[in-house]
């Protein structure tokens, strides 16, 4: 049993399999790197995905919307595209490393940054964000979605907040993408950082990135880009100029396939089934004596994952029994946000985390319960 779709969703729909076969078997060529027929077939898929992408966010102009590896490769790109020593970043105590790492590099590189710590819920106060503004503030960046705890942060205040002070705004929406509405234009959302392979059911080494028309990047990948190609300098034409070398083609194709696939469902209704099986997991996790869960205590203030520790077990052992035990696949540790864990007081030891997916099942998660119960009763008798 699969638990652990904040990773990495599995499985895919069927039709994510086919699309990827299909670009791999049928088309092979690369797009914009040639005039004949499965050149030209692989620029159509291309186009039809961006296109994809950009009706799902409801993004207006398509070529605002750059073909990355990962959401690391976007976050990455956002950050190194737009800021310089002498700018002022604020972010805050639930972020991955994929967004803290490149800033305390940036940091290192002159630029200042705020981290603001959110509250044992894990949810940050707008309030204590703007009492750390500056008049260089360049950017706020947050996550949508705690990876840790599900905590949904208050993306409309925080976007209102940076109008207010003229800063981008950055939304990691690693775990909120596929799962909750993203509206890039009402939201007012800067730049927008997009896993592929998570949430939109893609495959892995698929991500993206959107910055809105009036955001100037840098490109930070200089290499042929099947166009412009008697320049000496990096084009920095959208998107073009940003996807230097061969593109994922095969990977973006089941992109494209795994948001048709949410947008025939709906949803909505995807986010309905996921949230019924994280209220289910809770009520029965509650039960077991010693069991702590992290997050809002309010289940409509949480989102795509369920942590939680058992007093006297070790969150990583907990988990080996699960999966040697049951074939349950949870994660557990820091999930690659330390100060998170810091914030919520679960460091060292992590906690163990679920994170359910469009196939699940409620039998699934009954099973997981009990087994749960069953390997803590295991552990505590042998310490």
């Amino acid at each position: 049993m699969y638990l652990d779709n904040a990773a990495t969703s599995y499985p895919k729909p069927e039709k994510v399999y086919e699309a990827v076969l299909h670009a791999m078997r049928e088309v092979g060529a690369s797009p914009g790197r040639g005039g004949y027929r499965r050149s030209l077939e692989a620029g159509r898929i291309l186009f039809q995905a961006r296109e994809a992408v950009a009706g799902f966010f409801s993004i207006s102009d398509s070529s605002r919307i750059i073909f990355t590896q990962n959401a690391t490769g976007a976050l990455n790109l956002a950050l190194y595209g737009t800021l310089v020593a002498g700018d002022h970043v604020v972010t805050t105590s639930m972020e991955h490393n994929s967004l803290l790492r490149p800033l305390y590099a940036l940091r290192n590189k002159g630029v200042e940054l705020s981290i603001i710590t959110a509250g044992s819920d894990g949810v940050v106060s707008v309030e204590d964000i703007r009492r750390a503004v500056k008049i260089n503030t360049r950017m706020i960046a947050v996550s949508h979605v705690s990876n840790v705890c599900g905590a949904i942060q208050p993306i409309k205040e925080l976007a209102e907040l940076c109008r207010e002070v003229g800063a981008f705004f950055l939304v990691d929406a690693a775990q909120s993408a596929g799962y909750l509405p993203i509206d890039v234009e009402n939201m007012a959302i800067d730049l927008l950082a997009v896993p592929g392979h998570k949430g939109l059911l893609g495959p892995g080494g698929t991500g993206l990135l959107y910055a809105a028309p009036h955001v100037q990047l840098k490109p930070v990948i200089q290499g042929g880009t099947g166009s412009h190609s008697t320049a000496e300098e990096q084009p920095q034409i959208m998107p073009d100029g940003f996807e230097a070398g061969t593109l994922n083609l095969s990977g973006i194709a089941g992109l494209h396939a795994g948001i048709e696939f949410i947008r025939e469902r709906g949803l909505s209704a995807v986010f309905e089934h996921e949230h019924v099986l994280l209220n289910q997991a809770e009520q029965a996790l509650k039960n077991i004596p010693g069991v702590t869960i992290y997050g809002p205590s309010d289940p409509s203030g949480r989102c795509s994952v369920l942590s939680f520790i058992a007093s006297g077990v070790d969150s990583a052992l907990l988990a080996a029994e699960l999966d040697h035990g049951y074939d349950i696949a949870v994660r557990a540790g820091l999930h690659c946000a330390p100060l998170a864990h810091r914030t919520l007081g679960t460091l060292p030891g992590g906690t163990v985390r679920l994170s359910p997916g469009w196939s699940t099942t409620s039998e699934e998660i009954a099973f997981f319960s009990d087994a749960v119960v069953q390997c803590i009763g295991k552990i505590r008798k042998s310490a």
